[in-house]
């Protein structure tokens, strides 16, 4: 009898210790803020923007928009400082103000695309972090903040 139990105890150790191991994630103990890589003087911004999509490309064009968007409202705070912190845009509420300009400059491959570009190949960027159903594609974008600027102040959404 004891050596039965001896025997089922062992063989349950070895069929729990044998099963999958579950994969574990970082992902939700990420960042996922816009950053600053750096700013020239041309007055454009590199961004390290995170987005999601049903695959790479979608999430690319997530980033750009994303990037866009951060730079007109937000400005961006994270990163190494070189990036304004100042939003182009500082009036408040100005997104529900001009909601109809808004709403059409950023619908998909509309205007905001003209101020944003890929930096380098997609696929050299390396981070990702799968989640709940989704992965996080960490992308490296240039936004032209200063046309983007010249823009929003031809529209008259911004005074000079």
């Amino acid at each position: 009898m004891k050596q039965t139990i001896i025997c089922l105890s062992l063989s349950l150790l070895l069929f729990v210790g044998c099963g999958s191991k579950k994969e574990v994630t970082t992902a939700a103990f990420h960042s996922y803020e816009t950053e600053c890589l750096g700013k020239s003087m041309d007055g454009t911004q590199t961004l390290k923007v995170w987005a999601s999509g049903t695959d790479k490309s979608d999430a690319i064009e997530e980033a750009k928009k994303k990037a866009v968007y951060e730079v007109t409202f937000n400005g961006i705070t994270a990163g190494t400082g070189d990036c304004s912190a100042y939003p182009v845009i500082d009036e408040p509420n100005a997104r529900t103000k001009h909601q109809a300009y808004f709403d059409k400059f950023f619908s998909d491959g509309s205007k905001y695309k003209k101020y944003v570009t890929l930096h380098g190949q997609p696929k050299d960027s390396k981070e990702e972090f799968q989640g709940a159903g989704s992965t996080m594609y960490g992308i490296t974008v240039v936004v032209n903040r200063s046309e983007l600027r010249k823009r929003f102040v031809k529209d008259k959404i911004i005074k000079e």
